[in-house]
């Protein structure tokens, strides 16, 4: 059985009546389960079990459940899940190569794939194809809640079998799309029917390409590719060829430019010097070279040597193409091999997870022009000279910035913005939207005090049923976070549990902890700062860096590694990705908290005992 196919499209698919869903990179499958057994095909009509057993496992743990549903056929896309909105191509073609029965089952059992799952075909034998696409997915939502599958995309989750949402808003989604770098969006009518084998126009696919400037090396006479390359240390390094995206005229008279100023021609291509610049739109690197690029147009504007390997790998990373970005190769650590391109890509990186701790507060930096190697200074009002994008709200005379979005995080890392510094509440918050207790020890080597304290609030707060996460300073401390719901609480209500905590870690080890605001009477003992969370206070961002010398990240952490053997130095900007893409983000559930976080009984306690 031929699945039904998206064209693709340059154009908007923005129209009424029509949905949006995430375009996963992978294999397309249909699964289908009937009397004879299970089978997972490829468009290609190849048996994909064998490679991915996996799938198969997983969904024989629900055979009971899903007898009364045979037989069934479900329509996905087969991947290695990267993030909520992106799959990771080059991995399901390796896994999709592998020949040893051994490696497969390895890779099964540590990295496994999932089938993203957007239609539903056929339930209890009923073919539903000529069922409206809206009223077949709502039939798929029905199925995977009665299987009690969660219905959101989780690279982390045990559950293989994952829904694909029907979006409504295409420009809501189209952002996180970009924020996460997915491929693109496949926009559906909602009352297009399921055609077998058919490339249709009810199903468009719109692509979330990347643009690299870069210049034509050779022609290729047999298929008539050109070839091109980009800079690298002054030598020509080849990214590819390119056939798509020209106007026949275009075409035609770039191969008479490349024939008239050759420098040498074989029997497969004419060569020429790096003189002709284009910009070409492609979705991804792939072993070294473009995939599925496009001709988009000529720069004659630019010369070769200003097509570059570092504005290549800006272009790799979905870096908003507008924003320029000043002396990439600037060195910001003394000790460490970080250039200024290397913040500004961690940044791109970590934004999907930073941005929604930065959005609608009121920003304060401190910014180091010169890296480690100059004095650093805050910026609380937004410059003159910031570009019209950067959303801006006044508070106190002073008109803060507000890093709502991936362009506005950016060109603060280009400003050399290394720490970020957010208020306890939201532009839209009465009140605190979160309690945070900030455990700074004397000193670097004190580390473990944090730790000390950290594990004894947390029997605290399970005794009284709080939800709580936890994060390095990045510097030498821990801090701890019990997300609150929206416009409920005051300071005055925190301050009351602030204190009792404070009191209580006091009256547990009065050697270790102290509430003494003078320095000079703490005598090495860690500072319970419970008056620091208030009104117009700050707390360091998740993810954000620290201008320290081990460059330090304020690092989200799972409960089970607050420890003993928990190192402070452990978290800096090279591993904090490489744990998010291996562990998952510690953090990944704490808006959904606010609202099951149970604070106001324990409230009503602790004002019952102030009237006592």
């Amino acid at each position: 059985m031929k699945p039904m196919l998206p064209s693709l499209t340059f154009d908007l698919p923005i129209r009424p009546d029509w949905l949006y869903e995430v375009k996963y990179d992978g294999f397309r499958a249909l699964l289908e389960w009937n009397s004879k057994g299970i089978t997972l095909t490829s468009r290609n009509g190849k048996e994909l079990f064998p490679q991915f057993p996996e799938i198969k496992e997983f969904l024989f743990q629900y055979e009971e459940k899903l007898k009364p549903f045979l037989p069934l056929q479900l329509d996905g896309e087969l991947v290695f899940l990267e993030n909520t909105h992106k799959a990771n191509f080059s991995a399901i073609q390796v896994r999709g190569r592998m020949k040893s029965e051994k490696k497969i089952i390895e890779q099964a059992t540590h990295s496994p794939c999932r089938l993203m799952v957007f239609d539903l075909l056929m339930l209890k034998g009923k073919p539903l194809y000529s069922l409206d696409f809206h009223k077949r997915k709502a039939e798929l939502g029905k199925l995977l809640q009665t299987l009690e599958f969660h219905l959101d995309p989780d690279p982390y989750d045990d559950q293989l079998i994952q829904y694909v949402k029907a979006n409504e808003d295409f420009n809501d989604l189209w952002e996180k799309v970009v924020l996460y770098d997915g491929e693109g969006i496949i926009a559906k009518s909602k009352n297009s029917l399921w055609e077998e084998g058919k490339r249709s126009l009810q199903w468009l696919k719109y692509k979330n390409w990347k643009y690299v400037s870069c210049f034509i090396t050779s022609f290729e006479k047999t298929n008539g590719y050109f070839y091109v390359g980009v800079y690298k240390n002054k030598e020509i390094l080849p990214i590819g060829q390119v056939l798509f995206g020209f106007k026949p005229e275009e075409k035609n008279a770039l191969k008479q430019t490349i024939k008239q100023n050759m420098t040498s021609e074989d029997a497969q291509f004419i060569y020429v010097e790096p003189a002709i610049c284009l910009e070409v739109k492609y979705l991804e690197l792939y072993d070294r070279q473009l995939r599925e690029p496009h001709f988009d147009r000529f720069r004659f504007d630019l010369e070769p040597a200003q097509c570059t390997y570092d504005l290549f790998m800006f272009a790799q990373k979905n870096l908003p193409s507008d924003l320029e970005i000043t002396h990439p190769d600037k060195p910001l650590w003394e000790n460490l091999s970080i250039q200024k391109a290397d913040y500004i890509l961690y940044l791109r990186e970590i934004s999907p997870y930073m941005l929604p701790f930065l959005k609608n507060r009121l920003l304060t930096v401190i910014r180091y022009p010169h890296g480690m190697f100059g004095e650093a200074f805050y910026q609380k009002n937004c410059p003159d000279y910031a570009p019209k994008f950067v959303e801006t709200q006044p508070s106190d005379g002073i008109d803060y910035i507000l890093c709502n979005n991936l362009k506005t995080l950016v060109w603060l890392g280009n400003q050399l913005a290394i720490e970020f510094h957010v208020p306890f509440q939201t532009i839209n918050s009465n009140g605190p939207s979160e309690i945070v207790f900030d455990l700074d020890p004397p000193s670097k080597d004190a580390f473990q005090l944090a730790v000390k304290a950290a594990l004894l609030i947390k029997e605290v707060l399970d005794q009284l049923n709080l939800i709580a996460f936890i994060k390095t300073s990045g510097n030498k401390g821990l801090q701890l976070y019990l997300p609150l719901p929206e416009n409920v609480f005051s300071y005055d209500d925190t301050r009351l549990f602030t204190s009792f905590i404070a009191e209580y870690l006091i009256s547990k080890d009065p050697d270790s902890f102290t509430i003494e605001r003078m320095k000079k009477n703490r005598r090495n003992r860690l500072y319970v700062d419970y008056v620091q969370h208030s009104e117009g206070k700050t707390i360091v961002a998740p993810y954000s860096m620290r201008g320290n010398e081990h460059a330090g990240v304020a690092t989200p952490l799972y409960w089970e590694e607050v420890n003993e053997k928990l190192e402070r130095v452990s978290f800096n900007m090279e591993n904090a990705l490489k744990r998010i893409r291996s562990q998952g983000d510690p953090f990944q559930n704490y808006f959904q908290t606010k609202q099951i976080q149970a604070f106001a009984p324990v409230l009503d306690i602790l004002k019952q005992g102030k009237k006592g």
